[in-house]
């Protein structure tokens, strides 16, 4: 007990002063008595308010071994403001006697108590919301019976408590009754006294532990109870005294972290009678934050060692929150104050360099920076411009650093002092340069070449730059993109290029206003700020894949951009001051210029890319995308060999399309397959070069060996050689020739480690080559797989009502056959039927045909009436593919005619054309494409409307080489042409 007492006394002066003692008490430790009046100067703080306007003094005695004596509550009354609670406090500030005793009390009032239990000496006030318990309250009270049940409420099956709030608890709590409520309640709980009612607030004081038996009744629910003891224990038992002297321990460096429990301490003893080892436990446990179940545990056990255990290991989990909250609060300080520290040394070095003149301010820094980038091109720099860069410096100096307008307006002077204003970079007028650098770059082009060549004469004849607006027009992969750079390359003017494909903003192109949050300007203000002068070339990519969404019409806005007469005041919303982008030369690309607006077109200058046909596929297959590819791959020239007709076979079994992209994939992928086989074929040689270096020098050491030491013998002995010993002397003398090198002499001596490298090396490098891969049209297929396209030509000659059409697509030209055939024949059955997958346009040139062939076969065969009593079927082939389109006219109509006179049109013949209902032949469009779909199918003559033989004549010599082409404007014409197969010529 003295050691118990010693500890006691040891505790530090914050706990004792929040412990006082009540009076003794037989059952009370005397050790705990004197740890209790050694730490009465610990918590003695300025608090002396409680919870409910009062402070109470309550004592008694837990256990249930009283003496018999009475037991009072001293309440002491504080000031309040009303005469409500005034008269309240002075009726509870007498001393009220508490006859019978608390024990006596085996029927109380049941309080549901939803968020703790309530421990003996601890104060707890709850808000009572069911007017019945609250008037039973009150009247008990009235009755000198202040006492009532105080028991945790159960939490609801499959529901987390941590989940619930606390006014939904409480909410939850008031729902039930009676028998419904009684089972929602722990069973061991509290009496409590009800020390004040103030309006549907109760404060409880409590007292001793009770167990719920049996219910009285229902509403207010009324229990019968059971005062619980502890179980007999042994105060000089050392396991409860160490277990004991842990938790004191505990508390104690808890107390000197964490202020708010030293108010639980200052509360608890300010009511306390005695502090023994149960009471400690119920301190310890009702001051910790553990959850409502574990402190109801704490509650339930009656055996003091074990109620102690259960407290340790609760004010322990609280001893290593108090300590993570120490730790964090100290990282929080720490980082404030290095802060605050870091901040007022920064002031202060501004404030020494300003009074020194080293430094100025920000905002005069700034100002200093932004006249700095004016001043080169000053003279250049418009006046209005420079007024309103004036203007916006002098309003910068006069907003606070602070203010969100400074931010605003140091964006706003950044973006007009970085911009080119009058910075022109010195143009290329060079016409034989520029050609070198176009035909370096692209193979073919010839309009877009002529263009620019054009552009820079003009500019030549005139001395200064100017801007234009071209349009490329043509299927993916022809080289649109790509030419854009080259031209820029040849110009000497900067490039940029930025993408409108699914654009839907206005802002995109026109810019933001500054009022908005993030706001910037549009793509062609960032494109001049990019790349520092005021003439670039600027690629607008995609131009007729323009969106159109909330945000406004782009189409609309690129209207002012891409107009010669209205870009030279260009207006972006962001900078509100008029650009001058009249010499900035505008390319863009397009695949499909009809999807292009009519005013925006309007405004370009279409120059049409077709595609490239076979002989310039091959020219760029070999001299630009094999070399590139091969030089990416890292393979040397000597290695891999790629035949001309492997290239042929791969352009036109695969790659079709008019551009070359696909044919540049395809060629990578042969590239990648040969690296592969490069490298699989240099690993499986390795170990073969490994055991040459390793084991062919050591038997050659050996046989030089041998053979010296045959010499040495011999030239000892002065014997000549056994005839037995010649062979082997000869072959031994070979082997050494063959080891020495070839400018030595045979019998000349050498270094026996010399001849054993030399022969080491030439054996190694006949190893170490590799096999040369060549790839041709026998092989291709296993780099490529299987050849996608086919042969276009079906028939090599035409059967009767069968003839070849030209057509035009997306990715070029193709061709593709019309098919007549009867069903069925007889008098007044007339009519025609269409397959095909045919658009309304098709279907009715198609019936245009039918008609114009009747009116022809009537002037051709006039005792003919084939048309009017034959049912036809007209399909053409691949009918998964839609097709729409006139230009199919004349091939029907030569078709039907075909039919009808039993008769097949001439070999190798081709036509296009739309028709009339009198027989004109009109112009049609894609002249080159249907061109070289011709040349690909081996097609000899082709029909042209007479309105395309301009657009014929202009192509390159190589595409219309070795044709023979006719031109006509009525269908008579084709008739004769289709049909005599004599006819050679008629261009």
């Amino acid at each position: 007990m003295l050691k118990l007492h010693t500890r006691l006394h040891s505790l530090t002066p914050s706990l004792s002063s929040s412990l006082r003692l009540g009076p003794t008490s037989d059952s009370a430790s005397p050790v705990l008595r004197a740890a209790l009046s050694s730490l009465r100067s610990l918590t003695r703080r300025s608090r002396s308010s409680d919870l409910v306007g009062h402070r109470a003094f309550f004592c008694s005695d837990s256990d249930s071994s009283g003496d018999g004596s009475d037991r009072v509550v001293h309440v002491e009354s504080k000031a309040v403001d009303s005469e409500g609670e005034e008269a309240e406090s002075k009726s509870s500030s007498a001393i009220v006697p508490t006859n019978p005793r608390p024990e006596d009390y085996l029927t109380v009032l049941a309080l549901p108590l939803p968020h703790r239990p309530l421990f003996p000496g601890f104060y707890m006030p709850i808000y009572v919301k069911d007017p019945k318990l609250l008037a039973a309250l009150q009247e008990s009270r009235k009755r000198q019976a202040p006492y009532a049940g105080a028991f945790l409420v159960k939490d609801e099956p499959g529901t987390d408590p941590s989940s619930v709030s606390g006014s939904e608890s409480e909410k939850n709590i008031y729902d039930f009754k009676g028998k419904e409520l009684l089972n929602r309640l722990h069973e061991v709980g509290t009496l409590a006294q009800i020390s004040s009612i103030q309006g549907d607030q109760v404060v409880l004081i409590g007292h001793r532990r009770l167990q719920i038996t049996e219910m009285v009744s229902e509403e207010p629910l009324t229990v019968k109870v059971d005062h619980l003891k502890d179980k007999p224990y042994n105060k000089d038992d050392d396991v409860i005294k160490a277990t004991s002297f842990e938790v004191i321990s505990t508390l104690r460096d808890v107390l000197k972290t964490s202020s708010l429990w030293r108010d639980h301490v200052q509360t608890y003893t300010q009511h306390i009678g005695d502090f023994n080892f149960p009471r400690l436990a119920d301190f310890g446990a009702a001051i910790s934050g553990a959850n409502k179940l574990q402190c109801q545990q704490v509650l339930e056990e009656l055996d003091v060692y074990k109620r102690l255990k259960l407290t340790l290991e609760l004010v322990k989990k609280e001893m290593e929150i108090s300590k993570i909250q120490e730790s964090i609060a100290k990282a929080i300080e720490e980082k404030i104050s290095g802060e605050q520290r870091r901040y007022l040394l920064n002031e202060q070095l501004k404030a020494i360099k300003k009074e020194l003149g080293l430094e100025t301010d920000d905002k005069t820094a700034l100002s200093a920076k932004f006249r700095e980038r004016l001043e080169p091109n000053r003279d250049q720099i418009p006046p209005h411009v420079l007024q309103v860069i004036e203007e916006e410096l002098t309003k910068l100096q006069l907003l606070e650093a602070s203010s969100s307008e400074f931010n605003v307006t140091r964006n706003y002077l950044d973006w007009l002092t970085a911009l080119p204003w009058g910075n022109y970079s010195d143009e290329n007028f060079d016409v034989l340069h520029a050609q070198q650098i176009l035909d370096e770059d692209h193979y073919g082009l010839a309009d877009v070449k002529e263009r620019i060549l054009e552009f820079i004469a003009v500019g030549k004849l005139r001395g200064t730059s100017q801007g234009k607006i071209i349009c490329l027009s043509g299927p993916p992969g022809v080289g649109k993109t790509s030419i854009g750079r080259s031209i820029a390359r040849a110009l000497n003017r900067k490039f940029f290029r930025f993408s409108v494909g699914g654009l839907s903003d206005v802002a995109e192109i026109k810019g933001h206003r500054r009022t908005y949050i993030g706001a910037m300007p549009g793509k062609m203000v960032q494109c001049l700020k990019n790349v520092g002068t005021s003439n670039p070339l600027v690629l607008i990519d995609e131009v007729d894949k323009l969106g159109r969404g909330h945000a406004g019409d782009p189409a609309s806005a690129m209207l002012e951009l891409l107009d010669p007469e209205q870009n030279a005041n260009f207006l972006d919303h962001y900078l509100d001051v008029p650009i001058d982008l009249s010499k900035v030369l505008f390319v863009c690309t397009a695949n499909v210029v009809e999807n292009i607006p009519n005013p925006l077109l309007d405004r370009m200058e279409v120059i049409a890319i077709a595609g490239y046909i076979t002989d310039e596929k091959m020219h760029i297959a070999r001299d630009y995308l094999e070399k590139s590819t091969r030089e990416a791959c890292g393979i040397k020239p000597e290695e891999v060999e790629v035949t001309d007709a492997a290239l042929l076979g791969l352009i036109e079994s695969y790659c079709r399309e008019a551009g070359v992209r696909n044919l540049q994939k395809h060629i990578e992928k042969i590239y990648r397959k040969i690296a592969l086989q490069l490298v699989r074929q240099g690993a499986s040689n390795e170990p073969a070069i490994a055991e040459a270096q390793v084991i062919e020098p050591e038997e050659t050491l050996v046989g030089c060996a041998d053979e010296s030491s045959q010499k040495l013998v011999e030239s000892e002995t002065g014997a000549e050689p056994v005839e037995d010993s010649s062979h082997e002397q000869t072959a031994e003398t070979s082997l050494e020739a063959d080891a020495v090198p070839t400018d030595l002499p045979v019998d000349q001596p050498s270094d026996s480690k010399d001849v054993t490298n030399t022969k080491t090396i030439q054996e190694s490098e006949p190893t170490k080559t590799v096999e040369k891969v060549v790839v041709d049209t026998s092989n291709l297929a296993d780099f490529v797989g299987k050849p996608v396209f086919h042969a276009e030509r079906i028939y090599d000659r035409t059967p009767v009502g069968v003839v070849m059409g030209l057509a035009w697509t997306a990715m070029g030209g193709s061709t593709l056959y019309i098919e007549t055939s009867q069903i069925e024949q007889g008098e007044g059955k007339g009519a025609l039927n269409l397959t095909g997958q045919l658009g309304d346009v098709m279907k009715e040139s198609a019936q245009i045909a039918h008609i114009v062939a009747r009116s022809i076969l009537l002037e051709k065969e006039p005792d003919n009436p084939y048309f009017a009593n034959s049912k036809l079927h007209l399909h053409v082939p691949a009918g998964a593919t839609p097709k729409d389109g006139p230009s199919a006219g004349c091939t029907m109509i030569t078709s039907l005619l075909s039919l009808s006179m039993k008769k097949p049109v001439r070999k190798d013949l081709a036509m296009t054309g739309e028709v009339t209902l009198t027989g004109k032949i009109l112009p049609i469009g894609g002249v080159k494409e249907k061109t070289i779909a011709a040349r690909r199918s081996e097609v000899k003559t082709i029909i042209f409307p007479a309105a395309n033989k301009r657009d014929f004549d202009e192509l390159a010599t190589n595409v219309k080489e070795g044709l023979d082409v006719h031109f006509v404007d009525d269908y008579r014409q084709i008739f004769d042409i289709a049909f005599d197969d004599d006819q050679k010529t008629g261009k």
